[in-house]
């Protein structure tokens, strides 16, 4: 359940009790190359677009608890439907909702994740709340190093989105699917995109711009099956792809990406293995974190971080 006091000219959020804001600061400096948020002196600085507005926020831990606080520094103070719009923004982005207590029941048996969940405490799966931005992150980290995804995510973002200059930084709005949609692929090509990642993205922005395709209505079919198939219908979108935006944007906790080389080298290295798990072997692992997959897949993740290849 959302829990928040609005002050107007700041939010204090009050999250459940198993969440760590280092945590979170530390998935969101994954990247020196990350545009859409800066993160300095253990605050999140980020431009969001509200209910027709832009709003520039930033957010920090309350000192004498576990509370977020989030502050609107630049005037005017945002109008009461646009502060309610970035709280649940906010709310969203950390998956506030999720009760991470039966998870964290679960692991505490698991070969695993027992240690994980000790050592990363708190760490919920951060999320993209639109779904554009998701897809398209997804379509942009196919089959390339995660270095060179950030730098076709920031060419993207500087040279199709919306920039807004503060005290000598730029901060900057993801591009909108109208936007995208009216691209030739020689637009994306020219930022190094391959000829097919440009299609696929032009592709997915117009079925998202005129509709077609919705966060709305992945979400009402209910379950990962369903929304898999749905994404998967669509050139450039396979089960990984599918996986990442279920887990990212739709919440799906059930969503599992098999598939995922992260994942596989992180069981490999959890376990002492010399050579990665198969698949199979991966969905017998998995067998006790039903309804947690996407949990379990983010908190390995996590693991790899300061490791070698």
């Amino acid at each position: 359940m959302e829990q928040w006091d609005d002050y107007e000219t700041h939010i204090v959020i009050h999250p459940p009790k198993e969440f760590s804001f280092d945590e979170v600061l530390g998935y969101l400096q994954r990247s020196p190359n990350e545009c859409l948020h800066r993160v300095e002196n253990r605050r999140v600085l980020k431009l969001m677009a509200v209910a027709g507005a832009v709003c520039f926020v930033v957010i920090e831990e309350s000192t004498s608890s576990n509370d977020i606080t989030v502050h609107f520094p630049d005037g005017p103070t945002p109008t009461k439907e646009q502060r309610l719009e970035v709280v649940r923004a906010v709310w969203n982005w950390f998956d506030l909702d999720t009760d991470l207590r039966p998870f964290y029941t679960m692991a505490q048996t698991d070969t695993l994740l027992k240690e994980l969940v000790t050592d990363y405490y708190g760490l919920r799966i951060v999320g993209v709340q639109d779904l554009f931005e998701a897809i398209s992150w997804a379509i942009i980290g196919q089959q390339i190093n995660l270095t060179f995804a950030y730098t076709l995510k920031r060419r993207f973002i500087e040279a199709l989105g919306t920039g807004v200059e503060r005290e000598g930084e730029m901060y900057w709005l993801f591009p909108t699917p109208a936007v995208v949609a009216g691209l030739e692929p020689e637009r994306l090509t020219s930022l190094q995109f391959t000829g097919k990642k440009a299609e696929y993205l032009i592709n997915v922005a117009g079925k998202i711009a005129d509709g077609e395709l919705t966060k709305e209505k992945l979400i009402a079919m209910g379950n990962f099956a369903a929304a898999e198939k749905a994404l998967t219908a669509i050139r450039g979108i396979g089960p990984w792809t599918a996986s990442y935006v279920a887990m990212r944007c739709l919440r799906n906790r059930a969503a599992f990406p098999v598939g995922d080389v992260g994942l596989q080298n992180a069981i490999k290295h959890q376990l002492g293995l010399d050579r990665k798990p198969t698949e199979n072997e991966l969905r017998k692992l998995a067998i006790p974190w039903r309804g947690f997959e996407a949990y379990a897949t983010f908190y390995l993740w996590r693991s790899l971080q300061g490791l070698s290849a």
